[in-house]
């Protein structure tokens, strides 16, 4: 890694005492979060340094996607962000990939039964349709099971208004261009979306229609590749019923329907390769409340019908998930309660082409989950939580897992410290169970177990905020994918060597005045490379993960209608790979700089935006073999009537 911009990069993050998107979350000790007990506490007695993105901090990212937003987030790699809109996302935390981090969305696990690795695909969710994130990193499958081993990522939609009848409508125009130029800036992405609720009496209704239709780019890099289209539609409503203060019914249903051109692979144009992804989405929340505590049952069933031609073929994927989930919160004082539940988690996915057919009828799995976990919240600044998980899987057996989580906030200091200690597994997908070319029902459930300690200081009447976490995560079994080419076979299996993970997370948050704030964070992950010889790598390699990550934020309220943000990333050097069978090679490091422009033309009515990114128009690589964007803008609106 060049030091002077290691130098310049870190001098930058000191000089400007900056976090990005570590934002409020720590300015604002007294905010609520509930990542790490399932129900709202105070971020002061949180033993975890948790990130939240609030709507404001969206708004400020205006015309970004929800993988780019959290692409700025310490300790997350979103690889694929800065492609094709229609190219494939990976989730990365702190080294990790994307099987290993849950995505929540108001509460529901997310998942694709029919994929590789269970995983949500980010490209269904509008950022305009989300109300807020929280990102709580390190193994948490003591609360939420299996698949939680690095992260967890808690997405709220949007909630009903206070009203009896408000509406939001947005649309938003932008170009796609790579480095080249290829279509002179002639406008090549549009979104819009148009969503309605209120309140009335007992009753709230959310409901909303997202539209995104995109071209410009192909997926794959190369000279007068083909555009390569993407296109997706996204609705949700949501009904409230609320019949006394203390019990509340949430339905909820959704429907996605992504279509998108692909390519065949690195430096390759696919004519004619194309997929189709339709989900259906419902399920319903209850709560209740009582003297000393609150019960929550929450229940979901998900379809998900995928369609790849490919390689002159078409091959149809069918999934089916259930979750149900419930847990009651009881408070044994005022400084320690307990949260009880239970989880039921069922999935089947088919698969059927022209040269294989696997049935959804032998392809299941289910399992069974109680848990506890202990919260104590003393009076002189010590906290603990602390709990416990039995998995009870109907093809791998039992497993436990469990989580002590330590801090201390100091009464006459600024000054709280963190710790944890937690362990994970995840179970082998069904896909990587029963494919007809690469199966292996022999897997064994990947084991994490991560330990992390940290500190949070707050100076200058809170108005200069610093984290800084260590972690150190170790994983046994990880599932790879080999394919062997002398025999031309494939299949997944267990790598017999453990491996290490470990890394510095550490941001800063200074604001300047009431008007001007500063953010920033720094990133140090360091997973060991394992030879992959003839494996196409997707697990144990160090790839697409910077050793070194910068991110940097200037905010500027010009006025109280107008706002500026500036954002810097900067990205170490990076192993990716190329080539048949793969070798891995060294990717240059590389920096981007975006900014937005809002202002408001009605206060609280209409908002307008201008964005920009790469403005320097640099050339790098994400992927080999895969386009990147260039110097682009956006322009849009968002109206409230």
């Amino acid at each position: 890694m060049n030091k002077k911009i290691v130098f310049v990069s870190t001098f930058v993050l000191a000089s400007m005492s900056a976090l990005a998107q570590e934002n409020d979350s720590i300015n604002k000790l007294q905010e609520v979060v509930i990542s790490d007990s399932k129900f709202a506490l105070s971020k002061e007695k949180s033993g975890k340094v948790i990130v939240k993105l609030t709507a404001e901090d969206l708004a400020k990212k205006s015309g970004q996607s929800v993988a780019m937003v959290l692409n700025s987030v310490a300790g997350l790699e979103i690889n694929g962000s800065q492609g094709n809109a229609g190219k494939p996302v990976s989730v990365y935390v702190r080294g990790g990939r994307s099987r290993q981090t849950l995505i929540l969305i108001d509460g529901i696990p997310m998942s694709d039964a029919s994929g590789i690795n269970l995983e949500y695909d980010l490209r269904l969710l509008p950022a305009e349709q989300i109300e807020s994130i929280e990102i709580m990193k390190g193994a948490a499958s003591t609360l939420y099971g299996s698949g939680a081993a690095t992260g967890v990522i808690n997405i709220t939609l949007k909630k009903a208004a206070k009203k009896v009848f408000q509406g939001n409508a947005y649309m938003n125009v932008g170009t796609q261009e790579t480095s080249k130029h290829e279509n002179r800036y002639v406008p090549n992405e549009y979104n819009q979306g148009i969503g309605l609720s209120g309140e009335v009496s007992k009753f709230n209704y959310v409901a909303a229609i997202n539209n995104a239709y995109v071209t410009g780019i192909s997926e794959a890099k190369g000279d007068d590749f083909e555009a390569d289209k993407f296109s997706r539609m996204n609705s949700v409503v949501k009904l409230g019923f609320k019949p006394t203060e203390k019990l509340s019914f949430t339905a909820f249903g959704s429907y996605d329907k992504m279509r998108n051109k692909f390519d065949q692979g690195a430096f390759f144009d696919g004519v004619e390769e194309n997929a189709l992804s339709e989900q259906v989405r419902a399920g319903l929340t209850t709560k209740y409340m009582y003297n000393k505590g609150e019960f929550v049952l929450n229940t979901a069933g998900g379809l998900v019908q995928r369609e790849e031609f490919r390689f002159g073929g078409t091959t149809k994927y069918n999934s089916r998930n259930v979750n149900a989930d419930a847990f009651n919160k009881y408070a044994i004082s005022k400084q320690f309660f307990v949260v009880l539940g239970g989880q039921f988690q069922f999935y089947e996915m088919g698969i059927h082409s022209q040269y294989t057919a696997i049935n959804k009828e032998a392809t299941r799995f289910n399992i069974v989950d109680p848990y506890v976990t202990f919260v104590y919240n003393s009076e002189f600044g010590f906290n603990l939580n602390a709990g416990a998980r039995y998995n009870i899987h109907n093809i791998y057996g039992e497993h436990l897992v469990y989580n002590i989580n330590p801090s201390y906030s100091f009464k006459n200091l600024p000054v709280k410290l963190v710790a944890s200690y937690s362990t994970a597994f995840i179970t082998p997908s069904l896909y990587q169970l029963y494919d007809a070319y690469a199966g292996n029902v022999n897997l064994d459930p990947e084991e994490n177990s991560t330990l992390e300690s940290g500190i949070e200081v707050g100076l200058l009447n809170k108005k200069l905020n610093i984290t800084a976490v260590g972690f150190l995560r170790k994983e046994k079994n990880a599932i790879d994918y080999l394919f062997d080419l002398s025999t031309f076979s494939s299949s997944y299996f267990n790598h017999i060597d453990d491996f290490t993970a470990k890394g510095v997370e550490a941001s800063v948050a200074y604001t300047v005045t009431d008007k001007i704030q500063i953010k920033g964070n720094y990133t140090f992950t360091s997973v060991p490379n394992k030879p992959i010889n003839n494996t196409f790598p997707d697990v144990v390699a160090n790839l697409y993960n910077a050793k070194h990550k910068v991110v940097a934020d200037f905010d500027y309220k010009i006025s109280d209608r107008l706002n500026f943000n500036l954002n810097y990333l900067f990205s170490d050097k990076r192993d990716g790979f190329e080539g048949y069978p793969p070798v891995v090679v060294k990717l240059d490091a590389y920096k981007l700089l975006g900014s937005t422009i809002r202002y408001e033309l009605s206060k609280n009515r209409m908002t307008v935006f201008a964005s920009a990114y790469n403005i320097f128009n640099e050339e790098f690589v994400e992927v080999v073999g895969y386009n990147t964007r260039g110097r682009n803008f956006k322009v849009g609106f968002n109206f409230l009537f």
